[in-house]
């Protein structure tokens, strides 16, 4: 299982670096910022705040808190996209947790995606 874990993380570390940087893939783009609040069974909510500035990786997948979740996690790539391709500067909304818990106890969050873009 730690294997596992540790090849997963290797994984996700090169794909953050695959996925190059904000100013890169968007260079309209000043700063980005996910408000979220994560729930799961049998905890409080969690408020977490990201925020991605032009240096940033442009890899927008947000890890599940599950200790039990291996391939977890919740990806906000397509919604980024779209609210740049857009021009948008605000989207909220909500994702369930892309893994399988195998205790049952899946996650889920609500967000809030704002996007500054540069004059």
């Amino acid at each position: 299982m730690i294997n596992k874990r540790n090849d997963v993380k290797l994984e996700r570390i090169q794909k953050r670096r695959d996925a190059g940087t904000v100013v890169k893939r968007f260079p309209g783009v000043a700063e980005i910022v996910i408000n979220m609040t994560y729930n799961q069974k049998g905890i409080r909510p969690i408020i977490r705040t990201f925020n991605f500035s032009p240096n940033s990786y442009a890899f927008f997948r947000i890890d599940c808190l599950s200790k039990e979740c291996v391939d977890g996690g919740f990806d906000l790539t397509r919604v980024i996209t779209t609210m740049i391709r857009n021009r948008s500067v605000v989207e909220k909304g909500a994702l369930n947790c892309e893994g399988n818990d195998p205790s049952g106890d899946s996650s889920d969050i609500v967000y809030e995606v704002t996007i500054q873009y540069m004059k």
